[in-house]
């Protein structure tokens, strides 16, 4: 999509209940219901819950896409309400288990990524992701997924920036406290719209507890901090965002994001 539209983009920052996957999709359809965006991001693993117990557990909580139900109730969802949803959820493919985003369109068209850089405990639960970053041109603009722990690695953001993305939507749960600073850098190094969607609360399993940092941002293609949510609560941030401003790779009238690299000097 390269024409100049604006949309209205919107994460929701909730405190996803574990194991309670019918309450956790019902968070989202009220979120979504009570907010007019046009793309509508939400946490990672957020129909689930984070911490699990062992790979089982994974296992038992993750959706089967192909034969599961909660594909068919998201695309009715997205299409009820003209909304593209991006979420985090485990998937369950086969035997084995991924750490997955899904970005379901209006029209009902499915799209999914699993993630590639493991965090912690994700290394003994999930499998690695298998398939690559993708960039999805829709009706809202070209879009971009990564998931949480992708942000500490430049290459994740810069290839879906070289792909054509104009956002890149982040569904995450940070425990750490330093990737809504750093995204900063991801928008302006490749010059495109970031959307870091967190979870808050805290969640007390497999012998630890861990305490989720909030503060999901979007950022423009600048920089500039569009909306920013509190790092405890939850609620729905939005900004009115044209994605088409992230082709300008402009920095200076002789300097040009992609065009000034040189890759001969980066191995």
């Amino acid at each position: 999509m390269n024409r100049r539209v604006e949309i209205t983009l919107a994460c929701g920052q909730f405190a996803p209940r574990f194991g309670e996957i019918g309450f956790n999709l019902e968070q989202i359809r009220r979120m979504v219901e009570a907010t007019d965006a046009d793309l509508f991001i939400f946490p990672e693993l957020c129909t689930s819950g984070y911490e699990f117990q062992d790979r089982k557990e994974a296992f038992d909580l993750a959706l089967d896409l192909d034969r599961g139900k909660e594909l068919s109730w998201l695309s009715g969802l997205a299409g009820d309400t003209g909304t593209h949803l991006v979420l985090g959820f485990p998937e369950r493919a086969g035997d084995k288990v991924f750490n997955a985003a899904l970005l379901v369109e209006p029209s009902g068209k499915a799209h999914f990524y699993r993630k590639i850089h493991l965090f912690d405990r994700e290394k003994e639960l999930f499998d690695t992701g298998d398939m690559p970053f993708a960039v999805i041109d829709t009706a809202g603009g070209r879009i971009g997924v990564m998931i949480c722990f992708d942000w500490i690695f430049p290459e994740a953001a810069r290839t879906l920036a070289l792909g054509g993305a104009q956002v890149i939507a982040h569904p995450s749960n940070l425990v750490l406290q330093y990737c809504q600073k750093a995204m900063f850098a991801r928008s302006v190094e490749n010059g495109v719209f970031t959307a870091t969607c967190n979870r808050v609360g805290a969640e007390s399993r497999a012998g630890r507890t861990l305490t989720f940092t909030g503060a999901s941002q979007i950022l423009s293609n600048r920089g500039a901090t569009l909306a920013q949510a509190s790092s405890d609560g939850e609620e729905v941030i939005h900004a009115l965002i044209t994605p088409s401003d992230a082709d300008n790779k402009m920095i200076t009238g002789r300097n040009h994001l992609v065009e000034d690299r040189r890759e001969e000097w980066y191995a």
